[in-house]
């Protein structure tokens, strides 16, 4: 009989995962260190609402300093900024032959690695829409692509394991040879969806504006030149082709990007991103540093500038100290960035 799936992190990504498995028939057992989280799935279950499904799924759940055993397979789906904790935490519950699959935003596989070795880390891609609402609920509010691969893009019979218990979640979810592709991929709309959230606007409202188009399509060139720089081949996914940010992109390729990136979003009942949520919701730090900082700092490694960047973190930090204000105009100061590059 296969161990329980450990879901650490039973927020927006580790909650609506780990209930679909769980409705699937897999045993899993959440850890969150949200004490009033795991209080509510213990006792009411967590509910899991929006317009894919309704169901309210048992399963149990702990604190970090609570949860006992050993797990061979894992899912960790904390925070960024959370990822070095939460792996120290998890180490002396994984098996042996254990794994650890960062379904994440940003590059927290190189994290997972020094903490665990590489060889029980696995790298995974999530762009599905989900949030955690309450204690005890979380909403599912759009389907999007998930992808498994191994770090060293290779594909093994492990991958091709984990890839199987994925599609019970996410049918369409893929295993590939390129998993840093699909990251630097995320790492470069993810630029784009934080200066979403330097306004009240949706992202799909930002998205359809012609005033933002230049600033917008600066940003996710300048990642996009990082990870040229690097080697990384970009991997397009979910309606974002972030090749259409590489030299020599026409204006037309552009748009019809960005058309099919609202188009995405208009699709979807989550109007705003996690990162607004963090901001204007929850009234906690978000994960500026962890997924945008590793772009500057590959930029200094590589030569390649990176000040529209560097100004989103410092915006993206003033909203979070309460000493900028949401308004279109942090998005228009940017672009004052960019034509002083």
């Amino acid at each position: 009989m296969s161990s329980p799936i450990l879901i650490w992190g039973a927020g927006a990504i580790g909650g609506t995962l780990g209930a679909a498995l769980a409705r699937q028939g897999h045993d899993v057992v959440f850890v969150d260190n949200a004490s009033d989280h795991v209080a509510a799935i213990n006792r009411s279950g967590l509910r899991i609402t929006g317009p894919l499904f309704e169901d309210v799924v048992r399963a149990p759940a702990y604190e970090p300093d609570a949860v006992e055993g050993k797990f061979r397979r894992a899912f960790l789906c904390v925070k960024a900024l959370h990822t070095r904790q939460a792996a120290e935490a998890l180490e002396p519950l994984l098996a042996d032959d254990g794994y650890v699959v960062s379904a994440q935003n940003g590059l927290n596989e190189t994290i997972l690695a020094d903490v665990l070795g590489a060889k029980r880390t696995v790298g995974c891609f999530v762009n599905f829409g989900a949030d955690y609402l309450e204690p005890g609920v979380v909403q599912y509010s759009g389907r999007g692509s998930v992808v498994l691969g191994e770090i060293d893009n290779t594909i093994t019979e492990r991958s091709t394991e984990i890839h199987k218990l994925l599609q019970d979640f996410e049918p369409n979810a893929s295993v590939t040879d390129n998993i840093w592709g699909f990251l630097w991929g995320k790492l470069t709309y993810g630029a784009i969806l934080f200066a979403t959230a330097l306004t009240n606007e949706s992202i799909a409202d930002v998205l359809e504006a012609r005033t933002f188009r230049h600033i917008l399509t600066s940003l996710a060139q300048e990642v996009a030149a990082v990870a040229s720089a690097g080697g990384i081949r970009p991997e397009a996914f979910d309606g974002f082709d972030p090749a259409v940010f590489m030299p020599g992109a026409t204006p037309e390729a552009i748009d019809r990007s960005f058309a099919d990136m609202v188009a995405q979003n208009r699709r979807s009942a989550k109007t705003h991103s996690g990162i607004w949520r963090d901001l204007a919701i929850r009234k906690r730090r978000t994960e500026c540093e962890p997924q945008l900082r590793p772009i500057v700092e590959a930029g200094q490694k590589l030569g390649v500038p990176t000040p529209l960047t560097e100004r989103l973190i410092t915006f993206i930090h003033e909203l979070e100290e309460g000493t900028r204000a949401f308004s279109p105009d942090n998005i228009f100061v940017l672009a004052e960035t960019s034509a002083r590059t």
